[in-house]
């Protein structure tokens, strides 16, 4: 379906994005990621775009990765959020209302919270 289709590239393009304002509040590892946003309202339809997600954002030094072997747990790979990745999100929430704005003007969908497009 169509519109199926559209919803999971919408969520695929917000991805990277969320998962660094994830980490940005803490340290995780992959399957707290995937936890936290399918938790997100079914941000989350897939965990298998989760893992390749990471990878590019590590390839591309927005997060490190690292493996801990803690007492009671078994070895997981922890990620963090680095200065590069802290700019990248900063970047995109700078532009994420005005984004949102001229999407939903487009869409005919009234603007949230008075935020306009300057379109």
């Amino acid at each position: 379906m169509a519109e199926d289709r559209d919803l999971t590239e919408l969520r695929r393009g917000v991805l990277g994005p969320c998962v660094l304002a994830l980490l940005e509040e803490r340290t995780r590892f992959g399957l707290e990621l995937v936890r936290d946003l399918a938790s997100a309202d079914s941000l989350l339809t897939s965990e298998g775009t989760v893992y390749p997600l990471l990878n590019r954002m590590r390839d591309a030094g927005l997060v490190t990765s690292e493996w801990r072997d803690e007492a009671s747990e078994r070895p997981r790979r922890y990620y963090a959020i680095t200065a590069a990745g802290r700019r990248h999100l900063a970047a995109f929430r700078a532009e994420w209302p005005r984004f949102s704005a001229t999407v939903s003007e487009v869409l005919g969908i009234p603007a949230f919270a008075g935020v306009r497009s300057g379109r």
